[in-house]
């Protein structure tokens, strides 16, 4: 609510785009479409069009709040390329941003994931921003209050069932130790800055690979790269991947790291190897020469995602 009294007022002073409020009716509680139709008369208040969009999750048993997170953004780029909009704008706050990023870190994320939600990133061939990163969940509700206006709050929010709810438990000993709001979004800062520098390196690593790439094939001397930092060998090794793969996968970090170890020692030592991951096959020649052949459906099906060293060749 907060986020659309703010855009209304916006667009109206500066004479700004039109605006759109789209409501994800997620189907997972008995109030969701009663919901969804108050957000509706309070858009037609200001005189902004809105939609409801509806999503049918209530059979899933596992993963529900992941699941609903996919299906939320797919309809909301969906909807705003029906519509010939530009920006998808999310409410997501500073409260959001801390618990992300301490998730992130207790599942083992690299320097990506603890770096946060990014401010504006493109999806779908849209931007999607948060323009309320930096504003607290607690500023966020005085502005309802301030212009009298009603919000809602979602109850999901205090369901033991989903981790983050269990994980919001947490939040007073945390801070207690010094791991508080402020604390992680100082590590979010540092994570995105040093993100930033290995993402420099990695792009003129990868201008030094001489390459030959044809369609499902890409093959390359890799020794230009054996002195080069493991992580930007991996970031090298997985944009590669990523490119040949047909459906741009996700590649498991603790995969891509064991492939990449192994991979490099058999590059030191001149000997050959072969692996599968993210639906690509992986083969180093002992001269160094490495190529990626991207599997059919059928294969990968039966791929080997953890690295496994073949005969000399």
């Amino acid at each position: 609510m907060a986020l659309m009294l703010l855009a209304a007022e916006w667009a109206h002073l500066r004479a700004g785009p039109p605006l759109c409020v789209a409501t994800i009716d997620h189907g997972l509680r008995k109030d969701s479409r009663f919901e969804a139709e108050q957000v509706a008369q309070w858009a037609a208040a200001r005189a902004l069009p809105h939609t409801i969009l509806v999503w049918n999750g209530g059979g899933l048993k596992s993963r529900i709040q992941e699941r609903a997170r996919e299906a939320r953004y797919e309809l909301l780029f969906a909807y705003a390329a029906r519509i010939g909009a530009d920006i998808v704008a999310t409410a997501h706050h500073a409260d959001d941003q801390a618990e992300t990023i301490l998730f992130r870190l207790l599942r083992g994320s690299g320097l990506a994931g603890l770096s946060g939600m990014a401010e504006s990133c493109t999806r779908n061939g849209l931007v999607h921003s948060r323009p309320l990163l930096q504003c607290s969940k607690a500023e966020l509700v005085a502005l309802c209050e301030a212009k009298a206006h009603p919000f809602l709050n979602d109850p999901s929010n205090q369901n033991p069932a989903y981790a983050r709810t269990r994980m919001r438990g947490l939040s007073g000993f945390l801070a207690e130790q010094g791991l508080d709001r402020n604390a992680l979004l100082r590590l979010g800062r540092r994570a995105a800055r040093a993100e930033a520098a290995l993402a420099a390196q990695t792009e003129i690593a990868h201008a030094n690979v001489i390459a030959k790439r044809e369609p499902g094939r890409f093959s390359a001397n890799f020794i230009c790269l054996a002195d080069e930092p493991e992580e930007i060998f991996l970031r090298v090794l997985a944009r590669e991947i990523k490119m040949l793969s047909e459906e741009k996968p996700v590649l498991r970090l603790a995969r891509l790291e064991a492939l990449t170890l192994t991979l490099r020692h058999a590059l030191g030592a001149g000997e050959a190897f072969a692996a599968t991951l993210g639906g690509c096959a992986i083969r180093l020649r002992r001269d160094g020469t490495l190529t990626l052949t991207r599997e059919s459906g059928r294969r990968r099906g039966l791929a080997n995602t953890q690295p496994t060293p073949c005969g000399r060749s």
